[in-house]
């Protein structure tokens, strides 16, 4: 699995939505790039912040700054 899918990926792993063997190679990978395991938790601290936060509790400033970022995420 490359950096690149791992990132679009990334979403259904944290959601327990990908098939064993995916998610087999998902761990596998993460296991040998760090890059892609500081990615993964720095996902899961933001699901786990911007979750408790409610629509209304996020500027539009805030909502475009958190947006670019996902958007320039290095990819490979």
């Amino acid at each position: 699995m490359t950096c690149a899918e791992l990132v679009e990926l990334v979403t259904a792993f944290l959601d327990g939505a990908l098939d064993p063997e995916t998610e087999e190679r998902f761990v596998h990978h993460l296991s040998i790039c760090e890059g892609c395991d500081i990615y993964v938790e720095q996902m899961r601290r933001t699901v786990a912040e911007v979750g408790q936060v409610g629509p209304e509790g996020l500027s539009g400033e805030t909502r475009d700054r958190l947006l670019d970022a996902f958007r320039t995420f290095p990819r490979d």
